[in-house]
């Protein structure tokens, strides 16, 4: 039996119609504060709402720190995050499978700069080679993290959200390095390859 309390309650810092941000899951919002009695003990939860993803969480309250339930960022951290954006690429020489687990526990920690990094990183000019589907899912999840904080923090749609990314994104330097002209070079022998062998066909 669960019992909504229906007054604007605040719990720790939180209060019901507030936005809020769950690591693995990105933006929601908190629409009701609700008891519940599990096994005989009155549990409090947090009902937080995804619309964009038609899904509900509830995250009790005494475990809101733990699980990173954080407020939305404040307009320092949107420009940090955004700034970080223009600066160049960081990619290790791990194989692709650590590094996308690092992407990955990057996006899921919640931390707006730590996913505007894997943004920066996974970044692909026209001029560039194509990404990977792996890159390529990594990158928009990613995208879609951002975009839905600044839309919310800065009161303006995701598409305009979207915008100011892509207008950082612009004005980074997108020199590969070494690495990156490598798999660029291994590329295109391919794809030359592939040229030779279909007009042979």
């Amino acid at each position: 039996m669960s019992t909504v309390i229906k007054k604007a309650v605040v719990r720790l810092g939180f209060k019901t119609g507030e936005f809020v941000v769950y690591p693995s899951h990105g933006v929601g919002q908190i629409t009701a504060i609700e008891e519940q009695e599990v096994a005989g003990f009155k549990l409090e939860l947090f009902v937080v709402s995804f619309a964009k993803d038609k899904m509900t969480l509830r995250v009790p309250t005494a475990k809101a720190a733990s699980v990173g339930l954080r407020k939305l960022a404040d307009a320092e951290s949107v420009t940090k995050a955004l700034t970080t954006l223009t600066g160049r690429a960081r990619v290790k020489r791990t194989m692709w499978s650590r590094r996308a687990q690092e992407y990955e526990a990057k996006i899921n920690s919640g931390d707006l700069v730590a996913i505007a990094e894997v943004v920066r990183d996974l970044y692909r000019s026209e001029a560039q080679p194509e990404q990977s589907y792996s890159e390529r899912q990594l990158y928009e999840a990613a995208v879609d993290r951002m975009t839905r904080e600044i839309a919310v923090v800065d009161d303006i749609t995701e598409t305009e959200a979207l915008k100011k990314i892509e207008g950082q994104l612009a004005k980074s330097p997108r020199r590969p390095g070494k690495g990156e002209v490598v798999e660029a070079a291994e590329g295109d022998a391919d794809s030359d390859n592939d040229d030779i062998q279909e007009e042979a066909a």
